[in-house]
């Protein structure tokens, strides 16, 4: 699965953004606060594995689910020149307000 396919929805946002905050968890876990049943989390993270942005590995008895930094940091070096752009841009439109502003008053 595409890596932009798999950050669509924000069920999987939300999973990716509590393994990075929180660290390592069992599908319990990841579960709670959720409001989908443990069948439709299986699917957000199966997907996610398959997107290797995600990986399982049994402790025990017990599937551990953690974030892959590769594939994010991958993506992450491929939209900073896309933001910093922004930024640039964003920065001349604050200076244009600024000195509009100043000669307002």
């Amino acid at each position: 699965m595409d890596i932009f396919k798999a950050l669509s929805d924000p069920t999987r946002r939300t999973i990716i953004e509590r393994l990075h905050r929180d660290g390592p968890q069992s599908i319990k876990q990841l579960g709670v606060g959720l409001a989908i049943s443990r069948q439709a989390l299986t699917k957000h993270l199966n997907r996610l594995i398959s997107a290797k942005i995600v990986r399982a590995d049994f402790i025990g008895k017990e599937k551990i689910h953690q974030l892959e930094p590769k594939p994010v940091d991958k993506l992450m070096q491929w939209l900073t020149p896309f933001a910093e752009r922004w930024e640039q841009r964003l920065q001349h439109l604050d200076d244009y307000l600024g000195e509009t502003n100043e000669k307002d008053d």
